[in-house]
């Protein structure tokens, strides 16, 4: 091997040296082109559109392939023959490939949240794209060591055989991975239904992973339950198969109160209530006496909205409005009346 002194080898970097360099500015300059995009996108509120989803998918990686492509050039055309420049080439070269299957991942999963988000039928959830992602790397793996001429055969092999064993004791995981699966087929629940629990929790639904479905409760802590707990429990799921909710309000009025005229007032202020609350709604409000009570003549306001967490500002505005009316119109709301008899001091009178 021919000796070479400190004076020709920093001729001979020299210039691959001023070349990595340019490459780092212009790969530098891309970068920033796409970042200035994407906030343009974000600031812009656009639409998400296929042109969003390869900038994004791309989003801080033409810097490392410009800079990658440089070196491995450089690498490849130097006359060094040492052992380290061939194994540093080796591994250029895969994780060049490996990034390649990182912006294949990257689009799949912005394909998905995009037609997730025009097309009802597939779920808006983090555990869809997890799986693709790891189908993604899996097979970019396996081609990257093919291709570099490590034979992959022995590693199917030696995962068939472990699979069993890991199978066994991540048998909890896989069941919550399958049960997962199971909810986004069936169509049991999707993002933002508002789901109660047999157990009791209660809430708007934010997200289903590997392991886990991600309810967020009213009072805005998140409830986090095994997806095979999800399957197998009583769930009611108040949009399905509507979103729009009929809630029953009780109310009463005096025994010598006009039924006709209650009925006319009450309905008037449900209509008037139900357009503030909800302009969608198009399901006239009804109301339905049931009971003789002891001091009132009961009935039930059967009122509607398009959303389950709708109806408590619907009740709230409701109950307000219909106390005002009332006192205005002289509709009395009795009170409860009981009539005690002392008969020791009637005896004694």
């Amino acid at each position: 091997m021919k000796n070479i002194t400190p004076e020709e080898l920093m001729d001979m970097l020299l210039l691959p040296f001023c070349i990595l360099l340019t490459a780092l500015c212009i790969g530098q300059f891309i970068n920033s082109l796409v970042e200035n995009r994407l906030a343009k996108h974000f600031a812009d509120r656009e639409e998400i559109s296929l042109k969003y989803i390869l900038l994004k998918a791309a989003r801080g990686l033409p810097r490392a392939w410009i800079v990658g492509s440089t070196l491995y050039w450089l690498i490849n055309s130097t006359s060094l023959k040492w052992a380290a420049v061939d194994l540093f080439s080796y591994i250029l070269s895969a994780w060049l490939s490996f990034t390649l299957f990182q912006v294949l991942a990257r689009a799949a999963t912005g394909f998905i949240e995009f037609y997730a988000q025009r097309n009802e039928n597939i779920p808006q959830t983090s555990l869809l794209p997890n799986i693709v992602n790891v189908v993604i790397y899996a097979l970019g793996i396996l081609l990257i060591l093919s291709a570099m001429g490590i034979s992959v055969a022995p590693l199917l092999t030696a995962m068939g055989i472990g699979g069993m064993a890991i199978a066994l004791g991540l048998q909890e995981t896989l069941a919550n991975i399958c049960a997962g699966i199971y909810l986004l087929m069936s169509k049991q629940l999707s993002i933002d239904d508002y789901v109660r629990l047999s157990t009791g929790e209660e809430g708007r639904v934010a997200d289903i992973t590997w392991r886990f479905t991600t309810i967020i409760a009213t009072s805005g802590n998140a409830i986090v339950v095994p997806n095979q707990k999800i399957s197998s429990a009583i769930i009611t799921n108040y949009c399905m198969p509507e979103p729009d909710m009929t809630i029953k309000v009780p109310c009463g009025v005096a025994y010598d109160s006009d039924l006709d005229f209650v009925e006319k007032v009450t309905v008037e202020v449900a209509e008037q209530v139900t357009k503030e609350v909800d302009a969608t709604v198009t399901k006239k409000p009804a109301v339905y006496f049931h009971t003789f009570n002891d001091s009132s003549i009961d009935f039930n306001v059967v009122l509607h909205c398009s959303q389950f967490a709708d109806q408590f500002r619907l009740k709230h505005e409701f109950i307000k409005a219909l106390t005002r009316r009332y006192r205005q119109e002289g509709i009395e709301i009795p009170f409860p009346i009981r009539t005690v008899y002392n008969h020791r001091v009637e005896k004694q009178q």
